[in-house]
């Protein structure tokens, strides 16, 4: 995002927290006290990621510490306002890698997408009553499970929006969203950030057997030109209780129109899991497909948190033209005081040429332990193997956290 832009956005912001101390004006007192009783949060995390890969690009190292300070108001006749700020510094001089789209160590070393910058990360005035509620700012949004619109926590610089998020829950089990985004926050710090004029609807009920969903994600950016990327689809997931073991299920299909002055593509999703809880233990499969049109265009997911899906090696952030279907096995519990994670991917093309077909493996372990109330530390791997496309990746991280 410009200066400009965010210079304009910030005198917005601060109109609007003006605007509602100009409303409230004969209960002054009261209004100055949601101001300053509020909260105050921040979170810290160290994180050490090492890449290698079988190209002719350099192998990469990052330290990186990054922070948000973040302030809450209290809540005043249902009106509070958040601002939090979000940094990241490379630290002891450990910055051997590449960030494309900032320019930073460009076509050097293997991509570690954690750039250094410092940003509003949410600023926005909250609206919220027992049955609706109202943002109008800069926001984290996600729907579901992150799989079309996540934060993509993972990175250090998550993705947040601006824009206006409503949710209203008129009877009980009923749950409607909305979403207009203006431009997407992405994780680049403010290089990449994209104007846009995105409308994401979602509304889920809650059945005695799970979460019935449907939703309608129509994508646009806002580049002067015509285009659209336009999703609708259904999602059911819940659990069931068989024994002492627990059950667990979710179906979801969706399909996908991208349009623009010289294209026009059509693809469809499929993701079906299973699974199920014993002896503290949790084995899944999951089944899923990002389509291809005649293997000219893969399904996309742009606002999604990428990382969460398709393996962490974050092979596959774009679904290569001959589309993905993905095969995993997971495996997870407890031990010694912390969880731990193994996932087995099986990748080939939905649509595949003599020349694409096999788009590779890969496995990934984690174990992640919490230390008293603020504190957590982690180790993560991630080893893909290349197919038909791709080169093989190792990546590993290690890191430390603290929220107060």
């Amino acid at each position: 995002m410009k200066l400009y832009k965010k210079t304009t956005f910030s005198i917005a912001l601060t109109t609007a927290l003006m605007g509602v101390a100009s409303i409230q004006s004969t209960q002054a007192n009261t209004f100055t006290e949601a101001l300053t009783t509020g909260t105050a949060n921040s979170d810290i995390r160290l994180r050490y990621e090492d890449v290698k890969q079988d190209n002719t690009a350099q192998n990469a190292s990052a330290l990186t510490l990054r922070t948000r300070l973040a302030y809450t108001t209290d809540s005043f006749s249902g009106f509070s306002a958040k601002v939090e700020m979000e940094d990241n510094r490379i630290v002891l001089g450990k910055g051997n890698y590449t960030v494309g789209p900032t320019g930073f160590n460009s076509g050097i070393y293997s991509v570690i997408a954690d750039p250094e910058f410092t940003e509003l990360d949410q600023g926005y005035i909250q609206y919220k009553s027992e049955i609706f509620s109202v943002k109008l700012g800069r926001q984290v949004i996600t729907m579901d499970n992150h799989r079309f619109v996540g934060h993509v926590g993972w990175r250090q610089d998550r993705q947040t929006f601006d824009g206006l998020s409503a949710q209203f829950s008129p009877v009980e089990d009923l749950s409607l969203k909305y979403a207009y985004i203006s431009q997407r926050n992405r994780i680049f710090g403010e290089v990449a950030d994209v104007d846009t004029k995105d409308h994401l609807l979602n509304a889920s009920y809650k059945t005695s057997v799970g979460l019935l969903t449907g939703y309608g994600y129509l994508l646009e950016v806002d580049n002067n030109t015509n285009n659209s990327l336009d999703t609708f689809g259904l999602r059911f997931s819940g659990s069931t209780k068989v024994g002492e073991t627990k059950i667990l299920y979710s179906a979801e299909f969706a399909h996908q129109s991208s349009e623009s002055a010289a294209t026009d593509f059509n693809a469809d999703y499929l993701r079906l899991e299973s699974g199920a809880i014993f002896s503290g233990v949790t084995a899944k499969v999951a089944y899923e497909v990002l389509g291809s049109d005649k293997g000219t265009y893969g399904f996309a997911t742009p606002l999604a948190t990428l990382h969460k899906f398709n393996g962490w090696a974050d092979q596959f952030l774009g679904t290569p033209t001959q589309g993905l279907i993905d095969l995993s096995f997971t495996v997870s519990g407890k031990v010694a005081g912390g969880g731990w994670t193994v996932i087995y991917h099986d990748f080939t093309a939905d649509d595949a040429s003599v020349t694409v077909d096999d788009l590779g493996s890969e496995l990934d372990l984690q174990y992640t332990r919490k230390f008293g109330k603020h504190y957590s530390a982690g180790i993560k791997y991630a080893a893909y193997s290349a197919g038909d496309i791709k080169v093989d990746t190792d990546k590993l991280w290690l890191w430390v956290g603290a929220k107060f």
